[in-house]
């Protein structure tokens, strides 16, 4: 069956969906996107996506395409129609179509919307989930405004690449200052010599993981220590346990951080108890 993708009111076969040309997504990156997981046919933390798409948006001054009641109709058939059960939806929003110019249009555009949904292989995750993965290392490139979910990837890209090339899952930034920010598409954690979970606190220097937040309600409830702060890539390979959280990413502990092995080079306690807890919340 072909991929049905809903493109500006219509709902078209994936491989005759299409936009202009002069779509400033498409020209300029002048875009958000957001993506959201689902299992067993329902949206996974629906709330938190929905709040973050709007954000975004408010940060670039685009004004949402439909209210949030219509998009979440078109989303689940959107989802109906792909048959989606455990997978992700993902949605992109431009400011629309207008001349090529760097400022603003003149006259009002009408957003464009964008939305897919597929499965994912969830024996694959299943397995990522119980065996981990690698990280490597790579200096922070992006942008000063992370926390806004832009299409402007292409450094995401690049050192996602590059670590696929180097047999890893994943790519951490690190800043000026050798603290970790996050991954190419994932938040990262560790699990501290003292035991304590610890990720990077929100600004603008991170996305502002859904997952992350829900992560964080989850060990929270279950009283274990958790501390909002920076740590360094030596830290990193010292802990005790390390993983990463993203749509796509429910929890992977990390193995591995550029070939050190992390902790005893295999899924730890903790993650293995943070993880369980948060697929069956």
């Amino acid at each position: 069956m072909s991929q049905i993708a809903y493109v500006n009111g219509a709902y078209v076969p994936m491989r005759h969906a299409a936009i202009s040309i002069n779509d400033r997504g498409f020209q300029f990156g002048d875009s958000i996107y957001e993506v959201w997981p689902v299992r067993g046919g329902q949206l996974r933390d629906s709330e938190g996506h929905f709040a973050r798409m709007q954000r975004s948006l408010n940060e670039i001054r685009v004004p949402a395409p439909m209210d949030e009641r219509a998009l979440n109709l078109v989303i689940k058939e959107t989802m109906r129609r792909n048959k989606v059960r455990d997978g992700i939806v993902y949605i992109q929003i431009s400011r629309g179509v207008a001349p090529r110019d760097h400022t603003f249009p003149t006259k009002p555009t009408k957003p464009t919307l964008i939305i897919t949904a597929k499965n994912l292989d969830q024996a694959g995750m299943r397995k990522r989930g119980a065996e981990g993965v690698k990280v490597i290392t790579t200096p922070e490139i992006r942008w000063a405004r992370r926390d806004i979910k832009s299409v402007n990837l292409l450094p995401n890209i690049l050192q996602r690449q590059a670590a696929k090339e180097a047999g890893a899952f994943e790519a951490w930034f690190v800043d000026a200052d050798g603290f970790i920010t996050e991954g190419t598409s994932s938040n990262a954690w560790i699990v501290d010599a003292q035991g304590r979970l610890r990720t990077r606190p929100l600004s603008n220097d991170i996305l502002h993981g859904v997952t992350r937040a829900s992560v964080l309600k989850v060990a929270q409830e279950r009283q274990m220590q958790v501390i909002e702060e920076p740590f360094t890539l030596a830290e990193a390979k010292a802990a005790r346990e390390a993983f990463v959280t993203g749509a796509g990413a429910p929890i992977f502990p990390v193995v591995a951080i550029d070939d050190t092995p992390v902790g005893e080079g295999k899924p730890g306690p903790v993650t293995q108890a943070l993880r369980a807890a948060y697929l069956g919340a």
